[in-house]
C-alpha cells in the first residue's frame, strides 16, 4: 500500500501533490500528514526536491482552504444558513456550530488562521468563519500559506527521517495509511447516521 501510494505521488509529480493537498483541504480523503510525509520519502529517494515540494504542496493546501474562505465570504450568514440547515446531516454540523466557530475566530483575532494550521481538526474549519468575517483576502492567504508552510516542512522532514527506516516501518506505514482512511470514513458514516439537530 505504501509503495503504491508513493509510486502514485512520484508519477504525479509536484502537480499531483498540489492536487492531493487541495482536495485534502476541501474534503479530506487522505490526510496531509500522509501526503507530505510520503513526499518527504520521495525527497530522500531523490525523485523530488525539498523546496519545490514544500512550495507546491503549501500552495495546494492554501487554495483548498481558500475554497472554504470564499464560501463564507461570498455567501455570508444569510445565504449560508439555509444551506447548513438543509444539508446539515451530510455536513455533520448545524448553524450553531458555524456561529461557535465564528465567535472563536472573532475572540482570538485573525492570527488564529495561522495558528490553526497546526491543528489536525480545525485547520480547514477556521477558513469558513474567516470568510464570514470578511477577513482581507490577501491577509488570509498570507497567514494560511505561512502556517501551512511551517507544518508541511515538518511533515517533509519527518518523511525524510522515516525513509531511513522504510524497510522496517513499511508494515506500520501500511497500517497507518489504511487505518487513517478507514477511521475517517467510519467516523463520517457514524456522524451521519447518529446526527440529530440540537433543536
Amino acid at each position: 500500500m505504501t509503495a503504491w501510494i508513493l509510486n502514485l505521488i512520484e508519477q504525479g509529480g509536484y502537480w499531483g501533490i498540489a492536487f492531493l493537498m487541495f482536495i485534502e483541504n476541501v474534503f479530506p480523503p487522505i490526510p496531509s500528514e500522509v501526503i507530505m510525509g510520503l513526499g518527504g520519502i520521495a525527497v530522500a529517494r531523490g525523485s523530488m526536491e525539498f523546496w519545490p515540494l514544500l512550495a507546491i504542496g503549501t500552495a495546494g493546501s492554501t487554495l483548498g482552504n481558500y475554497v472554504w474562505f470564499l464560501v463564507g465570504d461570498r455567501f455570508g450568514y444569510q445565504r449560508l444558513q439555509p444551506i447548513v440547515d438543509r444539508w446539515g446531516r451530510w455536513l455533520t454540523l448545524e448553524w450553531e456550530d458555524v456561529e461557535r466557530a465564528s465567535r472563536f475566530f472573532r475572540s482570538h483575532g485573525q492570527w488564529v488562521v495561522f495558528a490553526m494550521r497546526f491543528s489536525p481538526f480545525l485547520r480547514t474549519m477556521i477558513s469558513l468563519p474567516a470568510g464570514l468575517s470578511h477577513m482581507k483576502h490577501g491577509k488570509f492567504l498570507a497567514f494560511t500559506f505561512a502556517g501551512a508552510a511551517v507544518w508541511n516542512a515538518g511533515l517533509i522532514q519527518g518523511g525524510r527521517w522515516l525513509s531511513c527506516y522504510l524497510a522496517e516501518a513499511e508494515v506500520w506505514l501500511n497500517v497507518l495509511i489504511i487505518g487513517s482512511v478507514l477511521v475517517a470514513l467510519i467516523a463520517y458514516a457514524w456522524r451521519v447516521v447518529t446526527w440529530k439537530p440540537r433543536s
